[in-house]
């Protein structure tokens, strides 16, 4: 059975990411320049305007086509265009290097979480940051906890912070995450 999850607020589309390896991927992808929230509704928008998710069908189609499909109305993103370049790219991999099962980036070969995130960090559009942020998610979340997840995720990992997706399950923790990045966000600025 599949965890439950509230990164949306939508029933449909938190239990899409839930059930589906390749929507989390997605979803964590096209979380850059907008709200979480929006982000990983994108999964579902794809999934019911193509018919559900299938890894080789988006690595494999018409790139003209498929930025038509994530503009909308109503966008997958922001910036719809290269997004849906990023997530073709990212579809492309899955297919080429896991044989199109985007689980078995963190079950094939019983990874340690060094070697997931080592994976995640590989896949076009996940750089250092976004990978450790999706391994903590996933083991925070999704009961994927290969060994040494809580150290390669850094401090995503931490039980009990408030740092991220990962660590969003309700309206107050969603709330805490904000407050954390708004607080690290002006942090930042008076260096």
């Amino acid at each position: 059975m599949a965890p439950t999850l509230n990164l949306v607020g939508d029933a449909d589309a938190d239990a899409l990411l839930a059930a589906d390896p390749l929507a989390l991927l997605i979803g964590m992808l096209l979380d850059q320049q907008v709200p979480m929230e929006t982000a990983f509704a994108g999964p579902k928008k794809l999934a019911d305007r193509l018919g559900g998710l299938d890894v080789h069908r988006i690595a494999e189609a018409d790139p003209d086509e498929f930025a038509a499909i994530c503009a909308g109305p109503p966008a997958v993103h922001r910036f719809p265009g290269s997004m849906a370049e990023r997530i073709q790219a990212l579809c492309a991999e899955i297919a080429d290097r896991y044989d199109g099962d985007a689980a078995a980036l963190w079950t094939s070969g019983d990874p340690d979480g060094r070697e997931v995130l080592k994976r995640l960090k590989a896949l076009p559009g996940y750089g250092d940051q976004k990978a450790r942020i999706f391994l903590a998610l996933l083991g925070k979340q999704i009961g994927v906890q290969p060994a040494g997840w809580r150290e390669a995720a850094g401090e995503y990992g931490e039980d009990g912070s408030r740092r991220s997706i990962a660590d969003i399950v309700d309206a107050q923790t969603l709330q805490e995450v904000r407050e954390f990045k708004k607080a690290s966000k002006a942090a930042a600025k008076k260096k």
